[in-house]
């Protein structure tokens, strides 16, 4: 049920306040809520010394709204009409009570170890991705046919002969394979052990044209890329 409130510009309407905050912590239980801040928002200034109750709970709202709202204001003038109109029902809501120093620490601790370095392989597309699904999708609008072509996402290892690999070269030689139906996307270096690192890409095939093995046999295995490159491990395959 709704409570009622008298003028609280009336020292009648005070002491109404005063007495009924007395035996509670907030207007509508233990929580503050969207009550506490309607009947903070009816008061003109802080209730006065002859109402103590009011005047403690005045002071815990406007601490915890002063916590959220920093700012330094200039002062606002809002006209007040015959009568109070009340307003739409709301929901109850837990009023936010300000962060301590080390509750704040606690919170940039967590995110921080929930923020790690890896790179998502299997997030957004690239832009060469998108292109080739742009041109995909032209190519199908221009022939009225719906083609369905069968893709797949893969996630390969490339490791290097040593430590002394000039893996910038070794990348380079796996990002020039180009053909149809192949394309590279992100990648990252991976610790393998001994100060060595493997290159972790990733690449998006069309079934039909690309064969992973046949990949890694004929082009990664062979002649300039076999200077730099060791041995290519399929890690995942994911049908698109």
């Amino acid at each position: 049920m709704a409570i009622t409130f008298k003028d609280f510009s009336t020292a009648e309407g005070l002491q109404q306040l005063d007495e009924f905050v007395s035996s509670r912590v907030f207007i509508s239980g233990h929580q503050g809520s969207l009550d506490d801040l309607a009947v903070f928002g009816a008061l003109s200034t802080a209730p006065g010394t002859d109402f103590p109750h009011a005047s403690s709970w005045y002071s815990k709202v406007s601490h915890s709204l002063g916590s959220r709202f920093p700012g330094e204001g200039v002062g606002v003038h809002i006209g007040v009409g015959s009568s109070a109109v009340a307003g739409p029902e709301v929901p109850e809501v837990a009023l936010l009570l300000p962060v301590t120093a080390a509750e704040e620490k606690e919170k940039e601790k967590e995110k921080e170890e929930e923020d790690d370095d890896d790179l998502d392989l299997f997030g957004e597309e690239t832009e060469e991705e998108k292109a080739a699904a742009a041109q995909r999708e032209a190519a199908k609008k221009a022939s009225g046919k719906k083609a369905v072509v069968g893709k797949s996402s893969v996630l390969m290892d490339v490791k290097p002969w040593d430590d002394e690999t000039d893996m910038k070269k070794l990348e380079e030689h796996v990002r020039g394979i180009q053909m149809d139906g192949l394309f590279w996307g992100a990648s990252k270096l991976v610790p393998v052990g001994y100060g060595i690192k493997k290159l972790q890409i990733m690449m998006t095939i069309e079934d039909d044209k690309v064969s992973p093995d046949n990949l890694i046999e004929d082009y990664l295995s062979v002649e300039p890329a076999s200077d730099y490159i060791q041995s290519c491990d399929i890690v995942a395959f994911n049908k698109i």
